[in-house]
């Protein structure tokens, strides 16, 4: 029997994909590995050397002593995040999921009249002035709902999750009607079950958002025990310091600035990082499987 054996051409592609990967893979870990060691730098390391180091010479805590050891804004801001990501990104798949389903049914009246007013608001927005009045106005300032309510539906994560939806036999949903189904029993027994990898998908779009998010949190919350980690780190790193000294302990040997904003990005990235190889399996199927029909 003749044995397959690689031709030249073959072996140089495979090598040049081989060298091409590494090189990317380096590019993007080599950036994470300078922050996190800088992370661990003394204030008299990084005089010596600069503010970003590859290696450094001994491993110093001050940084993440100072943020997490003495004093409680940290610790304030990881409890907002956390309720921001797990209550948020619940409703958001709740009612994404909800609408998603009703206007994937061919017999919704009007269905095509609701998914272009949808898709008008992907295209045309009242501007922050106009959203800053009405948040204003319904009370939501200096709340955490503000966090979550106004982005509760994303258009563009909507469409994902119908098109998804659309691809499922309709046979599935005639035979559950003729058992005596409702609607809703039909979503949560039938449909949720067998769209697992759409919701992971569009779940974890969701999460990352709130993890991620700082700008509206910066705009209507103005009370520092109601910020979340984002809006803690942005102001780290733009100033170097920690704004409510009431909630950090005085350090006689401060870290350098550069130490204190490296941890504060890993602080703020590892726990995000240590999620997502958990989920990642349902990103492609799930956004593929969704984009089949339209």
């Amino acid at each position: 029997m003749r044995t397959w054996k690689p031709t030249v051409g073959e072996r140089t592609f495979d090598v040049f994909n081989v060298v091409l990967l590494a090189v990317l893979s380096l590019l993007f870990i080599i950036p994470f590995l300078a922050v996190l060691s800088t992370s661990f730098i003394s204030a008299e390391e990084s005089m010596r050397r600069g503010a970003f180091v590859l290696v450094p010479e001994k491993l110093d805590f001050g940084a993440y002593e100072m943020l997490l050891s003495r004093g409680m804004i940290i610790y304030n801001a990881y409890k907002v995040t956390l309720f921001r990501v797990l209550v948020g990104t619940f409703l958001n798949l709740l009612f994404t999921a909800t609408l998603a389903y009703g206007l994937s049914r061919r017999t919704l009246p009007g269905r095509n009249v609701f998914v272009l007013i949808i898709f008008l608001t992907m295209i045309f927005h009242g501007g922050l002035i106009p959203n800053y009045m009405l948040i204003d106005k319904l009370g939501l300032k200096d709340s955490l709902w503000v966090l979550i309510l106004p982005g509760l539906i994303s258009a563009w994560n909507l469409f994902i999750m119908r098109n998804f939806f659309m691809t499922l036999p309709e046979e599935l949903e005639e035979s559950a009607v003729i058992d005596g189904a409702t609607p809703a029993l039909i979503l949560w027994k039938i449909i949720v079950p067998l769209s697992m990898p759409a919701i992971a998908t569009i779940g974890l779009f969701y999460a990352v958002h709130h993890w991620n998010d700082w700008f509206g949190a910066s705009i209507y919350i103005n009370d520092q025990s109601k910020q979340p980690i984002q809006v803690v780190m942005r102001n780290i790193l733009l100033t170097g310091l920690v704004h409510d000294e009431t909630q950090i302990e005085y350090i006689k040997d401060p870290p350098p600035a550069a130490a204190l904003k490296s941890a504060v990005i890993i602080i703020s990235t590892v726990p995000i990082l240590v999620v997502y190889p958990f989920i990642q399996k349902y990103f492609v199927k799930g956004v593929l499987v969704g984009s089949i029909k339209g």
